[in-house]
């Protein structure tokens, strides 16, 4: 009854192809009704609900979709490959995504851990991974409506919008998605900001040594909770990162030299050799095929 009432609110809101903003900062609606294969990208921290269709997204090799059964909460700057190869206009893919405030979701996740009675994820225990499924509860699916019903409404997303969102990132840490949720955003998130560190320095050469300085761990210890939290070492992370953001700007019509320099990248040959390696064919020929 409630996701009726969702996919509803959407379509009244979603007439045409693409993403419309809500009103509220960093929500968005979304409908897809052409198939599109997957692509390089780049997850943000991230909830992406779906009311109809499905979407497909594909983790070093490993493939994820999910639909109106499942939510997709992305705690982790992640590389993948995402699509939508089901999206038809008779059954087109239409859905809600909400970019994750790391200051308020930090705040909730601390506040959560300190009450009594929430247990906090093991610290010696494996780490969930950065991209995590989860069903609609009913926490999830009332609070996700609760943040709709107020889009379009100038006034009431301005008065009431940042209260909605926290109710809504609220039922993610304390649903199926929380445990993964609190380890990038609570106590005990070195890994999360190691990820944030390195995504947003792809230019810069990597130093895994002062890396593990800054975390205060070991060399042994931080690829292992690394590779748990995001199924690559930290050497593949930032490759992938640095490849998939350079297809993205391809595709935008950023030239192959420039895209390379731009991630860090200071020789086009080892810069042709990784992407052909990763994608099958050259920069040159990925980017006339998928501009």
């Amino acid at each position: 009854m409630i996701k009726e009432q969702i996919k509803r609110l959407i379509e009244s809101q979603v007439s045409e192809e693409g993403l419309v903003e809500s009103g509220v900062k960093g929500v968005q609606l979304f409908r897809v009704t052409q198939p599109i294969r997957c692509a390089p990208a780049v997850y943000e921290p991230s909830v992406v609900a779906i009311v109809s269709g499905a979407k497909e997204a594909v983790l070093d090799g490993k493939r994820h979709v999910y639909g109106s059964d499942q939510y997709m909460c992305c705690s982790l700057s992640m590389p993948v490959e995402a699509g939508t190869p089901e999206a038809s206009p008779d059954n087109p893919l239409l859905g809600v995504y909400i970019a994750l405030d790391s200051r308020v979701m930090t705040q909730l996740a601390i506040e959560l851990e300190n009450v009594a009675g929430v247990a906090r994820p093991a610290r010696a225990g494996p780490l969930p991974q950065g991209v995590a499924l989860a069903a609609w509860d009913e926490a999830f699916a009332d609070s996700l409506l609760r943040l709709l019903q107020i889009c379009n409404h100038p006034t009431d997303t301005t008065i009431l919008g940042e209260g909605r969102l926290r109710e809504l990132y609220y039922a993610v840490l304390k649903g199926e998605a929380g445990d993964s949720a609190r380890r990038a955003f609570g106590v005990g998130n070195e890994i999360a900001r190691a990820i944030d560190y390195l995504s947003s320095r792809l230019e810069e050469p990597v130093s895994i040594e002062a890396m593990v300085s800054r975390l205060g761990m070991s060399r042994a210890v931080f690829h292992r909770k690394f590779k748990q939290a995001t199924t690559m070492s930290p050497i593949q992370f930032v490759k992938s990162m640095r490849l998939n953001r350079a297809a993205m700007k391809m595709v935008a019509g950023t030239s192959v030299s420039e895209a390379a320099l731009s991630v860090g990248y200071e020789s086009s040959s080892q810069f042709s050799r990784e992407f052909k390696r990763l994608y099958g064919k050259s920069p040159r020929q990925w980017s006339q095929s998928n501009r």
